[in-house]
């Protein structure tokens, strides 16, 4: 996933919190079959948002990340969380197919496009 920033709890507030763009974060992990599907599109996407929208993503199952998934609530994978100014503005549950992620990265870039400290 060249285009997807693979993030830990050590640069989860570097890449996320103090992001001066819309941040995507995929929370996923390796045994999560929907995960999987879900990645190359999410590598796809992020090409043609470059510059736009900041991508990354979370393994939940790794110990120093689950107290950042458990803070943001998510209870399942994949969960997408986009951020804003180091907030959460918006979250999606379950698998999306390209054109459905397309359609809400559009959705989000017109509410919090101008997302700048």
């Amino acid at each position: 996933m060249e285009n997807v920033l693979e993030i830990n709890a050590d640069s989860w507030k570097r890449e996320v919190l103090e992001s001066n763009v819309l941040t995507l974060v995929d929370f996923w992990h390796k045994q999560c079959q929907w995960c999987l599907k879900l990645n190359p599109i999410l590598d796809e996407t992020s090409k043609d948002y470059k510059g736009k929208i900041k991508f990354v993503r979370l393994n939940v199952m790794e110990k120093e990340n689950r107290e950042i998934a458990i803070h943001y609530g998510v209870m399942s994978t994949p969960t997408l969380i986009f951020f804003c100014k180091g907030k959460p503005v918006e979250r999606i549950m379950g698998y999306l197919s390209k054109e459905e992620l397309m359609n809400k990265l559009d959705n989000m870039l017109g509410k919090y496009g101008n997302c700048t400290k």
